[in-house]
């Protein structure tokens, strides 16, 4: 089984107002293909992990390893090649641009890699969206489409440059129970049938418990 993300003894501080250690010496990884969310209490430390994983925070100790490379203390521009091409994110609140159409939504983070030519990224976003069966909605303004569309909108976006992780913070946060559900058969699937491997930081025991591995925290360590 190939290891797709690995911490090891990723310790932050917060230095204000004073020194307060969040996370102590969290170490684990992922492999290929799996579902795995991260629970605790508020305060836990698991949107701060999230961040560290994601590249976003890099003011830690320890080491992070992407597709068994290290990517601690990497320049800040190749930090965010990394992220726009290895790592989806889909978020409580989807971002999406209101005055974009869903298609050019889902198109943003591979015209910013850069690495297809127009008329290929368009293609590629509408068969995210078909795969998503939003294909419908792609002319649409982000603005006119209901809460649970637009969640599956910023998953095809987060799809868009076939990333090796899908990184979720709360996704279902913000979605009622049958939302929550579609998304969480989204996530299922991806991970089953394409060998996606998804880390989802997430408050839903229900969610949780569906998925392969729960990393559970508790002041700023794994406790199993």
């Amino acid at each position: 089984m190939s290891v797709v993300l690995e911490a090891k003894h990723i310790n932050k501080y917060f230095k204000k107002p004073v020194l307060f250690h969040v996370l102590k010496d969290v170490s684990f990884q992922i492999n290929k293909g799996e579902f795995v969310s991260i629970m605790g209490k508020s305060g836990s430390g698991k949107s701060t992990l999230l961040y560290i994983l994601s590249t976003m925070d890099t003011d830690y100790d320890g080491e992070l390893y992407l597709n068994n490379q290290l990517i601690t203390n990497q320049t800040r521009d190749y930090l965010s090649y990394i992220r726009n091409k290895h790592i989806g994110f889909v978020f409580q609140f989807h971002y999406l641009l209101p005055e974009f159409s869903v298609l050019e939504n889902v198109m943003l983070p591979a015209k910013k890699l850069a690495e297809k030519s127009h008329q290929e990224i368009e293609s590629k976003a509408i068969e995210k969206l078909r795969m998503l069966d939003i294909e419908n909605l792609a002319h649409k303004k982000a603005s006119q489409i209901s809460g649970g569309e637009k969640q599956r909108v910023s998953i095809a976006r987060a799809l868009i440059n076939n990333p090796t992780i899908l990184m979720g913070d709360e996704p279902t946060g913000n979605l009622d129970s049958q939302n929550s559900e579609n998304v969480f058969d989204i996530f299922k699937d991806l991970s089953e049938n394409q060998g996606l491997s998804l880390l989802v930081v997430t408050h839903d025991q229900d969610f949780a418990k569906r998925t392969n591995r729960i990393i559970s925290m508790e002041d700023g360590m794994i406790i199993t």
